[in-house]
């Protein structure tokens, strides 16, 4: 056998032996974890309620539900069932329920908010990424955990895919030598993409734009392969796709005069979720969604691209796509001995044809089945060399490559279980975010921007 092809199939072979159970885990503790939620919206009352309770029903319990839209914390509660209770008030429910956990998934600009009080009140928290959404925010998040003593888990899921997880083990045990350079492209396909605009998150001042809550898993991702932390950020942006581009628009899908012309028309009464979620719930914040992606007040980018330079000299080139025909990432690490590639669903490379339409509900569901492609690939070559290794990673169906309960097994069964230092705190979300504002600072002002300027955290030149 060629040398590649050698390597290929042996990896297959211990990839198949590797595959996580996504299996509900058998409780060896009879005393349960009691949780308390802020936030009960779509990726909430989910992943972080149903999703979670249907896996690890044995090792939590939630006591209470908080959220803004009382019709949305009534739906979760419902949900939930047990001894969950409904608040209107959140330091109400702190005080009556005394969680073990405090969980905020509540609109990224108000993370700081639910956070502080949790810490200032004497509990531990789980947060969704971002972290925060600006660094006066962060600085409060940050100080209000110091001076409770408690701590804030992060929960940048892509960590504990198989794929990304492998790629760091390759890049710890210094295969290719020093990293000198990253080449790293993000692209979410019209379908994807275009939600973002839908929702909240197109207002600058609910998500701090996709910079920060979309882009913070991929600089959390950057910094935790490198094992180094940012110092400079030299960035650019604009909006030239939806919002204001479009020579119509309307307030939302339903019910709108375009929706024989428009290409982004979503009908959200096809998912009876979102609609006893959402539609339902509308008259009592009069949030829509399925807002136009062309109202003109959407004030995100659609187009990003960022040069971050790392306390270890790293370079890496990052740009972010919100309307590309397919969605999926690649990413390239130069190094002193050669080069290392890898990527996830881009079609042409892993030789497939996928339903863009229904990808992302796709990937992020926790079905226990392999994936139809059952491995992803790493490639590694060395400097004066003809040849190529492959290194396959089981491809799992699990939400985010398995990623999403891999991590919540860590937090809630395994909490010793810490391999590559893969559990993420504060000073993980910080760093991530801080791209992200660095990244906005800069287009806004034209310059380079330096972490110094948003914090007095000292970037590390190496984390571990």
């Amino acid at each position: 056998m060629e040398r590649r092809k050698f390597i290929q199939y042996t990896s297959v072979a211990g990839a198949a032996m590797a595959l996580p159970s996504l299996k509900p885990f058998a409780n060896t503790n009879t005393a349960k974890i009691k949780l308390a939620q802020a936030g009960a919206g779509h990726r909430g009352s989910g992943f972080w309620g149903k999703g979670l309770l249907d896996t690890f029903k044995d090792q939590i319990d939630y006591a209470g539900v908080y959220d803004l839209n009382p019709g949305r914390s009534g739906y979760a509660k419902n949900l939930y069932g047990g001894n969950c209770k409904q608040y209107l008030d959140f330091d109400k429910m702190l005080d009556e329920t005394k969680p073990d956990y405090v969980i905020v998934t509540t609109v990224d600009s108000t993370h700081d908010e639910y956070i502080v009080k949790a810490l200032d009140k004497g509990y531990n928290v789980i947060t969704e990424k971002p972290l925060t959404t600006d660094e006066t925010k962060l600085k409060r998040i940050l100080d209000a955990e110091k001076r409770s003593g408690k701590k804030v888990i992060v929960a940048f899921n892509y960590r504990h895919s198989a794929h990304n997880s492998k790629l760091k083990e390759v890049l710890s045990a210094n295969r290719v030598g020093k990293i000198t350079s990253v080449d790293f492209h993000w692209y979410l396909n019209v379908y994807h993409g275009s939600d973002y605009f839908r929702r909240w998150h197109g207002l600058m001042a609910k998500g701090g734009s996709l910079w920060v809550h979309k882009a913070t898993h991929h600089f959390d991702l950057l910094n935790w392969w490198l094992n180094s932390e940012p110092v400079q950020v030299s960035a650019y942006g604009s909006l030239e796709h939806y919002g204001k581009n479009n020579s119509f628009r309307g307030t939302k899908c339903r019910g709108c005069e375009h929706k024989p012309n428009c290409k982004f028309y979503w009908d959200v009464n096809r998912d009876k979720r979102l609609v006893d979620l959402y539609v339902k719930n509308e008259h009592h914040d009069g949030y829509f969604r399925d807002g136009c992606v062309w109202r003109n007040e959407i004030d995100i980018y659609d187009k990003m691209s960022a040069q971050i330079v790392y306390a270890n000299g790293v370079i890496a080139n990052y740009s972010l796509t919100t309307y590309s025909p397919y969605e999926g990432w690649k990413i390239a690490f130069n190094g002193m001995k050669g080069r290392i590639e890898t990527w996830e669903d881009i079609p042409y490379l892993d030789k497939m044809a996928v339903d863009q339409a229904n990808r992302h509900a796709t990937e992020m569901s926790n079905d226990d089945k392999a994936a139809k492609n059952d491995f992803r690939q790493i490639m590694v070559m060395d400097n004066f060399s003809k040849d190529y290794e492959m290194i396959n990673t089981p491809k799992i169906a699990g939400g985010h490559g398995g990623g999403d309960q891999a991590m919540q097994r860590r937090i809630f069964v395994d909490k010793n279980d810490n391999p590559l230092n893969v559990m993420a705190g504060t000073r993980d979300g910080a760093m991530s975010i801080l791209i992200g504002i660095a990244a906005r600072k800069s287009i806004k002002e034209q310059r380079p921007v330096k972490i110094s300027e948003l914090t007095d955290l000292e970037p590390m030149a190496n984390r571990f």
